[in-house]
């Protein structure tokens, strides 16, 4: 007599249901962190000022709608997976590093915690590639696009703190902590 075997469902099958609730944590995590970055980013590209910002600011807003959007794909995919996408009351701060600078033409400031916000993001969403390999290749595919945004914006960011530290504005001069922006992007992760 011939046996049949089900074909498993994947990351939805219930043998799966472990797994299935770890990438949901994990996604729940990004879901926060994207969210938050929004407020941040929202909030410095509104109180920047100074002729020196608008390039800035105008970067900020760019990568709001960019942030929120991966905000969006990932609750899309923690309900896909049968999870709940938190509302407020679960939101717990983390970015202090991108606290509205004391002086709004701290531009500096602003540019640090931008590549601090993006290392942080890259290093969790490589977590969730690395953890969806095998297990869940929709989501792995989602955080690996996501990935590359993310090692974009820092990117980009550094290129500003660059342009800051050559023209003598980073706060990083002296000869005794020349950190060049390469060497702050992996210091702060």
């Amino acid at each position: 007599m011939e046996t049949t075997t089900r074909p498993s469902k994947g990351i939805l099958d219930g043998a799966s249901s472990q797994a299935r609730d770890d990438v949901i944590g994990l996604l729940t995590k990004a879901y926060w962190m994207e969210i938050e970055t929004v407020m941040s980013y929202l909030a410095a590209s509104v109180n920047l000022d100074g002729v020196r910002a608008q390039e800035i600011k105008e970067s900020l807003t760019e990568d709001i709608e960019e942030e929120l959007g991966h905000a969006r794909r990932f609750a899309a995919r923690i309900k896909e997976l049968y999870g709940v996408v938190p509302g407020s009351e679960d939101f717990v701060a983390e970015q202090r590093f991108l606290q509205p600078p004391k002086e709004q033409t701290d531009i500096v400031h602003v540019i640090r915690g931008v590549i601090k916000a993006e290392t942080g993001a890259i290093e969790h969403y490589t977590r969730l590639v690395e953890e969806t390999d095998q297990v869940d290749p929709v989501t792995q595919d989602m955080a690996i696009e996501i990935l590359h945004d993310e090692q974009s914006h820092r990117r980009l960011f550094e290129g500003f703190l660059r342009e800051y530290e050559m023209e003598g504005l980073s706060g990083n001069e002296s000869h005794t902590d020349n950190k060049t922006s390469a060497n702050y992007a992996r210091s702060v992760s």
